[in-house]
């Protein structure tokens, strides 16, 4: 973990294992579906994701335990988090997941979930030895009075079966509600409430507005979590920090595993290249590059930016840098030379 990941951290947090992983960048985001059970209105799922029966390994969709293994060993992942929707709306999945990854990493590679259920015991001996962590979202209209309802059944199943237990929820007005409970659980993780596309409207039709210009954080968030974010059990996790310091750790992971020779990898772990468009099966390339410093396509060669920038007045086509996420992820900014 980076210097700055520490300072960025309050002194009196309580990170579960799974935190601690997430704030070096070293867990896999295993998206299972989807589909739930409930509709939050304050969900920021995607719409690529909302309400869809699709799953994804970071942001790559895949269909396999295989291909979720192949993914991990890209960024060398010591952990994963499980998510969705709800992992539990395919409870033979989530077996048949975490256990290809405990079978592949071994019992030390840390699984935490997510989930909006209150399982029963059954259930929740079936993923007993296969997650360490499990972080309950009940509905905010709950809190105040959590030991009546399922939930505190459940939490108390995941404690007896040797779970890390927990409650991860969005900083709504009522986060003080869930003070009483603290002492039935390991943490308790509030997330900055945040816009998204499928929760635009409902944030609208209830005065939330965004905070900045560049954050999909609302107003209000902070102001909401801060009395209870001093307790010793309480970790705040704001979105800025989910942008600036966890994402960059992963990508700086990923990048560090599956970078060309010729990318160069940016202090955010994005990775920047030089891209010419051309035949590039047969076309020369002005110079003399060793193989690894370019790579060739049907359409176009890559190659390093700087290298592309050496040679542009002596070539036609398209010529431009782009900088995207490592590992074929999205493309963030595209430059002319």
């Amino acid at each position: 973990m980076d210097d700055n990941t520490s300072e960025d951290l309050p002194p009196h947090s309580r990170l579960s294992a799974g935190c601690k992983l997430c704030y070096e960048g070293a867990k896999l985001v295993l998206f299972l579906t989807g589909l739930c059970h409930r509709d939050c209105w304050y969900c920021p799922l995607s719409q690529e994701r909302k309400n869809r029966d699709v799953i994804y390994a970071n942001e790559h969709l895949i269909s396999s335990p295989e291909e979720m293994i192949r993914v991990a060993q890209r960024m060398s992942a010591l952990g994963t988090g499980i998510t969705g929707g709800e992992p539990f709306f395919f409870p033979d999945r989530l077996i048949e997941y975490a256990k290809a990854l405990k079978k592949e990493f071994g019992p030390e590679h840390h699984i935490h979930l997510y989930t909006g259920m209150a399982p029963d015991k059954d259930i929740i001996r079936s993923i007993t030895g296969f997650v360490d962590e499990i972080r309950f979202h009940p509905l905010g209209e709950l809190w105040a009075n959590l030991k009546e309802t399922p939930f505190h059944q459940s939490i108390r199943f995941a404690k007896d079966a040797g779970l890390d237990v927990g409650i991860e929820v969005p900083s709504l007005p009522n986060i003080d509600d869930l003070k009483e409970y603290l002492p039935c659980i390991d943490f308790l993780n509030i997330n900055e409430l945040e816009w998204g596309d499928f929760n635009a409207d409902e944030m609208r039709s209830r005065g939330y507005l965004l905070r900045g210009d560049i954050s999909n954080a609302v107003q209000g968030g902070w102001e909401s979590a801060k009395n209870m974010a001093d307790l010793p059990k309480v970790h705040w996790c704001s979105s800025d920090f989910k942008d600036r310091v966890q994402l960059r750790m992963r990508l700086r992971r990923i990048a560090a595993n599956t970078a060309r020779e010729f990318d160069e990898i940016t202090d955010d772990g994005t990775i920047i290249y030089g891209v010419w468009e051309c035949d590039g099966k047969h076309v020369s390339i002005p110079g003399d590059l060793d193989d690894d410093l370019f790579e060739r396509f049907e359409d176009r060669i890559e190659t390093g930016w700087w290298i592309l920038e050496e040679i542009a007045d002596k070539i036609t086509g398209l010529a431009y840098f782009v900088e995207r996420y490592p590992d074929g992820g999205i493309i963030i900014e595209v430059t002319p030379v």
